[in-house]
């Protein structure tokens, strides 16, 4: 476990995925370690399909990887690289049953997502 500045735990592993848990990020100054990590998540989520495909796998209990070509209109591969990327931040979870790859948004995160990021209802006047 990692204690922020002011003593709170800001990351905690759930099963085989560290879970980013940062306060918001208006209550404190992140320290490197918390920043570091929380650029990695926000830059898996920057490019536009991958944001896509974290919405529609964050929008459903599982899906299929042979249920997101359509919707993105991109190939396999396409859908296979970005898929990765974002497995590799730690925001979705895998589970291969025969040829194809089910997905799962690991709820943790993204509740700890929008902890460190607050409302943006908040900041709009």
């Amino acid at each position: 476990m990692i204690v922020n500045m002011i003593g709170e735990s800001v990351r905690r592993e759930v099963g085989e995925v560290e879970v980013l848990c940062c306060a918001l990020l208006t209550d404190a100054a992140l320290g490197e370690a918390d920043a570091e990590r929380l650029a990695e998540v926000l830059a898996a989520l920057a490019d536009p399909v991958r944001l896509r495909i974290y919405s529609i796998i964050a929008s459903a209990p599982e899906i299929c990887s042979c249920n997101l070509e359509a919707p993105l209109n991109k190939s396999q591969p396409t859908i296979s690289h970005h898929t990765r990327k974002l497995k590799d931040a730690g925001l979705i979870v895998a589970e291969r049953r025969g040829r194809w790859t089910w997905w799962r948004a690991v709820p943790e995160q993204l509740a700890a997502l929008r902890s460190s990021l607050g409302t943006f209802d908040d900041a709009r006047p």
